[in-house]
């Protein structure tokens, strides 16, 4: 009778076994080698890699601010005045004269302030670049929120246009004339101009 071929495991395992003892000086000796060639290698390519992710982050960056740009992009805005001037002295020394005809006794010399303080609105309104045959066409060019005392401006300019065409006639009290030469100080404050 012929009987059925058999594995004899243990046999095979005792071989492996066997092998792996009487080589493993050289196993262990080519794992150690193995080892150190795999930390030797990674330790380069770690680094190179490492150097590729900060030029990454930063060439995305560059990309994101440009997306910004072209996506989000923001008005050009060029001011009408420059916020660190710290206004003209010629222009304080004329306000300061028209400032002191305001305390004067006389009526005239009130007016004469309220005139003064309106041909500074209007070289200051030329200065920021506006156009017009005179100050009422300068401010009607002015847009209100380049201008947050446009309302005061236009207050103060309608008093002296009534001081110029009522002449003699028109009565202007001193507490009227401070609030109007107030007014008038409102707009060149808000623009340094003073």
């Amino acid at each position: 009778m012929i009987n059925k071929p058999e594995i004899n495991l243990p046999y095979y395992i005792n071989i492996i076994i066997d092998f792996f003892i009487s080589h493993y000086p050289d196993f262990l000796g080519a794992t150690k080698t193995f080892v150190g060639y795999l930390i030797g290698l990674s330790i380069p390519i770690s680094v190179l890699l490492f150097i590729g992710i900060i030029l990454a982050v930063e060439r995305l960056k560059v990309i994101r601010i440009k997306e910004d740009e072209i996506f989000n992009p923001k008005p050009k805005v060029d001011m009408a005045y420059d916020p660190a001037a710290k206004g003209s002295p010629q222009m304080a020394v004329r306000w300061d004269r028209a400032m002191a005809n305001i305390e004067s006794k006389n009526p005239n010399d009130w007016k004469q302030s309220i005139l003064e303080a309106d041909i500074i609105l209007g070289e200051l309104l030329t200065k920021m670049g506006y156009q017009g045959e005179g100050i009422g066409e300068q401010l009607k060019r002015v847009e209100k929120g380049d201008f947050k005392t446009l309302n005061d401006a236009w207050e103060a300019h309608r008093v002296r246009n009534e001081v110029a065409h009522g002449g003699v006639n028109f009565s202007l009290n001193q507490h009227e004339a401070r609030r109007v030469m107030h007014l008038y100080r409102k707009v060149f404050e808000e623009f340094y101009y003073i």
